[in-house]
Formats: structure tokens, C-alpha cells, sequence
């Protein structure tokens, strides 16, 4: 049997069509939104939901810090100046950006729509779609790796503390009740799967599959209870067709402008071509699977209007980037592969999508 190598394995799960690239997962998302526009969770289904959706998230980071290796998370250090760089884009840049969109309330966004536009600046970088499209476009897929789950390991103290600051004042604000409950629910959980690891690592490796379909329906869950929520709280009424037209406008300009930034202020940063790309893909992105259990979190009934910004981002991410890293692919300059026992080495960090 012909081994897989990293790119083969890329290309395979994304799927994506050469001239719309709809990520699958999202269709499945929307149709979790649909039934919930349709059959909302109420009364004592509602608390049954809002039960199970607790308990899926806490089971979501267990996973996430129980397949994180440390140690190889650590041998990642040795690049510091690119990750240095994609946390700076991911935990400065966006939310800075963020904040500057404060000035397009109310005319263009809905305070409601900028608290969740301003979420999604604050959230961690994806991890399996960057390594996808770094490897599709011939970049350096072990840096991608590492960057994107440091990314994701900061985004669970970061965010939280960064929602505290900047989103006191928002629409759905944040309160000290709500960081507590992202350190019970997301932060001891994932300590207690770093702690658990030699143990279940194990066990994890060989039934990887069926978890990733646990890791999968754990969000649907989310975005099933979050919407059902906002359903009877009657909360869509505050957004129009033309708001979210609005809306993603705003999102594509934001998209463009830290494409643009990841990639010319890396080159200004003295990176070879193979890094610019890594830290493009892997900091102009936002994960949906880090985000939607922390603004179930963070915002309550109101975090299926939260969300809602980041979902559609994070398709038209996925949409963009399949293009550029298609056109990265055909780029004349040759790649400048690291060593195959370099991604052997490091392949194995799973962390949120």
C-alpha cells in the first residue's frame, strides 16, 4: 500500500470544487440551524439541550488537550519568530480590526452583529483546513501545524480574556460569571486531557474516526442549543436581508485586508516563500469548532447572533483560500519542502478545526 503523504491527505478531506469550494461540514451546520429555526429546544427540552451541550463542549477540549502532544508542541519552538508572527495576527491584528469596525454601528452592523463581528476577531486560528491549503500550495505544512495549535492553545485563555476586555460594553457583554464558566468548561477540561494523555492517547489514535465524528456532532449540538435559544427569545427579528448582506461585506473586506497583511508583512519580515505561506493560511483564518462552544458560552440566548458572523466566515475563508492555494500551487518558484521526518514527526497535533 503507497503511504499517504501529508499533501495527498489534504487534497482528499477538503473535497473542495475547483470553482465553489463549499465545505461540507457548513451545509451540515445550516441544516442544524434550519431545524432549529423549525423544531426550537423549549422548556424542558430546552434544559435537556442546554445540559447535553455542556457536557459536549467540556468533552470536546478533554479531546483536544488529550491528543495535544506536549512534547512535540514544544520541539515546534524552535521556528518562535513565525508562530511569534501568526499569534500576532491572530490575537492583535484581527482584534484591532475588530475595534475599528466599532465606527460602522449602527449605520451598517447591528450592535448585536459588531459583538459577534468582534468575537471573531478574538477567537484562535484553524488548524486542519491551514495545513490543507499550506500543503495544497507547497508550503511549510509542519510550521502550519505547529502554529495553528499553539494558536489554539492560547485562543483558551486569550479569548476569554480578551472578550473580558473588549466586550464589556457590547451587546451580549461579558461578565466574570461567564469567564468562570469557560475555565470549568473549557479550561479544566483540556488541562485534564493534557494530564490524562499518556493514558488515553492510546485509545484515541486507534479510534480517531469514530471521535471525530464525537468532535463533529458536539458542535451541532452547540449550534442546535444556541439557535433554539435564540428562537425563543425571538431575537431574529433584529436581522434583515440587507444585514447580512452588510454584514458580509464587512467580512470580505477583513478577510482581504489580513491576507494581504499576512502575506507582504511576512515578506517584509525576511520569511522565505514556504513560511509566507504558513503564516498566511494560518493567520488569516478563525476556527468555528474553538468559537462556537466559547460563545455559547460567553453570550447565552444571544450566541446564535454571535456566531452567525463567524460561520460565515469561516466559509468564505475556506472559499478564498482554496483559491489561492490553488494558484500558490502553480507558482513557478520551487517549494521549499522541510525534511519528510520533520512532518512524520509532527503530523500527529490534532487540535479544534
Amino acid at each position: 500500500m503507497t503511504p499517504r503523504t501529508p499533501g495527498r491527505t489534504a487534497r482528499r478531506s477538503l473535497r473542495l470544487p475547483s470553482w465553489l469550494p463549499v465545505d461540507g461540514y457548513v451545509l451540515a451546520l445550516l441544516g442544524t440551524v434550519a431545524l432549529a429555526v423549525l423544531l426550537p429546544a423549549s422548556e424542558a427540552g430546552a434544559t435537556v439541550a442546554e445540559g447535553a451541550s455542556t457536557g459536549a463542549v467540556a468533552l470536546l477540549f478533554f479531546l483536544y488537550g488529550a491528543r495535544l502532544s506536549t512534547r512535540e508542541a514544544l520541539d515546534g519552538l524552535k521556528h518562535w519568530r513565525l508562530h511569534l508572527t501568526v499569534l500576532g495576527a491572530t490575537f492583535l491584528l484581527f482584534p484591532l480590526l475588530g475595534l475599528a469596525a466599532r465606527g460602522l454601528v449602527p449605520g451598517v452592523l447591528t450592535p448585536q452583529l459588531y459583538s459577534g463581528l468582534l468575537f471573531l476577531c478574538l477567537v484562535p486560528s484553524t488548524i486542519q483546513s491551514s495545513i490543507a491549503f499550506t500543503s495544497i500550495a507547497r508550503g511549510n505544512v509542519p510550521a502550519a501545524i505547529c502554529a495553528g495549535s499553539f494558536s489554539s492553545l492560547a485562543g483558551i485563555v486569550l479569548t476569554p480574556l480578551l472578550a473580558a476586555l473588549l466586550l464589556r460594553n457590547s451587546a451580549g457583554g461579558f461578565s466574570t460569571d461567564a469567564l468562570l464558566k469557560i475555565v470549568l468548561q473549557l479550561l479544566v477540561p483540556f488541562l485534564a486531557g493534557q494530564f490524562l494523555r499518556r493514558w488515553v492517547s492510546g485509545f484515541l489514535v486507534r479510534h480517531k474516526k469514530v471521535l471525530g465524528y464525537v468532535d463533529r456532532g458536539s458542535i451541532l449540538l452547540v449550534v442546535y442549543t444556541a439557535f433554539s435559544q435564540g428562537m425563543v427569545a425571538g431575537i431574529w427579528h433584529l436581522v434583515t436581508p440587507a444585514r447580512l448582506g452588510l454584514l458580509l461585506a464587512v467580512e470580505a473586506v477583513l478577510l482581504a485586508v489580513m491576507l494581504a497583511l499576512t502575506w507582504y508583512g511576512a515578506g517584509r519580515l525576511g520569511f522565505d516563500r514556504a513560511d509566507r505561506i504558513a503564516i498566511q493560511f494560518a493567520g488569516s483564518k478563525k476556527s468555528l469548532a474553538a468559537g462556537l462552544p466559547m460563545a455559547s458560552v460567553l453570550f447565552g440566548p444571544q450566541a446564535s447572533l454571535a456566531v452567525l458572523p463567524l460561520m460565515l466566515f469561516h466559509q468564505m475563508q475556506l472559499m478564498v483560500c482554496a483559491v489561492i492555494a490553488k494558484r500558490r500551487a502553480r507558482d513557478p518558484e520551487p517549494a521549499e519542502t522541510p525534511p519528510a521526518s520533520s512532518v512524520g514527526r509532527i503530523t500527529s497535533i490534532t487540535a479544534p478545526r
